[in-house]
């Protein structure tokens, strides 16, 4: 995975803005990509020169933007397919119903708060697109989600270009867990509304 690594930020290096764009959409739909080194590495290069500020951060919000309308769009196709090919499993349609209205009241909040830990994001997308969660509602939480997170990781690596290799061995290695504690309170909150409106 290292190996991996080093070559995505060849990438970066070599390509700049177009790779940033490229490797974040395709990172949030399925590649197994490290966002989150990756924005941190090209804050430190907009602080260095090595990547022009403005085109750096539209790359950024453009490449995470797109990468979850196509994961949304995927599921809204993914859709017609289950139930047109399941459309005798039982319970099937109410099931995509419940996930719609679930999605509506709190899941959107997951489209926000899903950037945060890798592999939620991946399927935030993907599952309010399964669940037919209107295009505006879904638009309006996760290009917010996107834009926040890519302006911290962004702004990390510019801000705290003097740690790079500390910050950046830090975000390889335990994002991962701290983000991951952080979506599960978020969770347990939304759970512990939806207990209490019952």
């Amino acid at each position: 995975m290292d190996h991996l690594h080093d070559i995505f930020l060849i990438w970066l290096k070599t390509y700049g803005s177009f790779a940033l764009f490229g490797l974040l959409a395709l990172g949030i739909v399925v590649l197994p990509i490290p966002e989150e080194g990756l924005l941190i590495f090209a804050g430190y290069l907009m602080f260095t020169g090595g990547l022009y500020i403005a085109p750096a951060v539209l790359a950024a919000y453009g490449g995470a933007i797109t990468g979850i309308t196509m994961s949304y769009f995927v599921g809204r196709l993914g859709r017609k397919f289950l139930l047109k090919k399941y459309n005798e499993w039982d319970g099937l349609r109410e099931k995509i119903d419940k996930l719609h209205d679930w999605f509506r009241r709190y899941g959107k909040w997951t489209l926000f708060f899903g950037y945060f830990v890798p592999g939620v994001r991946h399927f935030t997308g993907l599952t309010a697109g399964i669940s037919r969660l209107e295009y505006p509602v879904f638009a309006l939480f996760a290009y917010i989600g996107a834009v926040v997170w890519a302006s911290l990781f962004l702004s990390v690596g510019y801000f705290f270009h003097h740690y790079i290799s500390t910050i950046y061995k830090l975000a390889r290695n335990h994002v991962d867990t701290l983000l991951t504690i952080l979506i599960l309170g978020v969770l347990f909150y939304i759970w512990y509304r939806m207990k209490n409106d019952q």
